[in-house]
């Protein structure tokens, strides 16, 4: 599903060619400057590569016109991306990736799920007023495509997978080993894709973060059995072994 279009890039779209392929997203925060306008050369195709999508119609957007619209050449493109689907689902890729980076920098000693909260819904931040509704219809249509499914699943593997690796690093536990970071990191992106199924099917329009946060907030409600999540500095259990019954 989509991750919410937000604010424009505060770095100016570099011209040069940028990596080879997608790759991941590193994290702004602790990037040099010319990964940071890397970062923003990417962040700025896929924000035009949606806009463009949403304005003409899936159909009638081409990668000269998104090159175009983020002010770089079709070879800059190609740098980044593979097709023009890929850079529409380029946001929700990043962000997908950003989820995981932004929990690995939550204090330690914080509860696990008011650090999961805050890790996703710091992505949603700028997401916190209801959209126009003929810029929520377009990005209904868009996203409805079939053409699109592949890459929006591959953004919610991306979450679930990238979450989990910094739940077991949160937690002591192993994420190769262990099923209980991919079973609340699969929970966590669940959660995520209703609300913003909801968020783009509402009408009138609503803001994006509150439904996010109302639904984290549920989930963690359904789950009073399995009690308290820990971080790794608070004792308690957090592989499926030590759940057993």
């Amino acid at each position: 599903m989509l991750h919410a279009v937000t604010a424009e890039p505060a770095l100016q779209p570099d011209p040069d060619p940028g990596p080879t392929g997608p790759g991941p997203a590193a994290d702004p925060g602790h990037a040099g400057l010319r990964e940071r306008k890397k970062l923003a050369t990417r962040k700025a195709l896929g924000m035009a590569a949606m806009r463009l999508a949403v304005q003409r119609g899936l159909d009638n957007v081409h990668i000269d016109d998104i090159a175009a619209e983020a002010g770089v050449s079709p070879r800059t493109f190609s740098n980044y991306f593979s097709s023009k689907y890929e850079a529409i689902c380029a946001l929700a890729m990043d962000r997908s990736r950003q989820i995981g980076a932004a929990l690995r920098g939550r204090p330690a000693g914080e509860p696990l799920w008011d650090a999961i909260t805050h890790a996703v819904l710091q992505q949603y931040a700028a997401a916190d007023q209801a959209p126009d509704k003929d810029w929520i219809t377009g990005v209904r249509l868009v996203t409805s495509s079939p053409l699109l499914q592949g890459e929006y699943l591959k953004s919610s593997y991306v979450m679930q997978h990238v979450l989990a690796d910094a739940i077991a690093e949160r937690t002591g536990g192993d994420a190769g080993r262990d099923m209980f970071p991919l079973v609340i990191a699969g929970a966590v992106t669940a959660a995520t894709q209703v609300a913003m199924e909801r968020w783009l099917f509402t009408d009138p329009p609503v803001a994006l973060a509150p439904l996010i946060r109302l639904a984290l907030r549920q989930l963690t409600e359904a789950l009073p059995a399995a009690g308290p999540l820990r971080s790794r500095s608070a004792p308690g259990p957090t592989t499926t072994s030590e759940l057993k019954c």
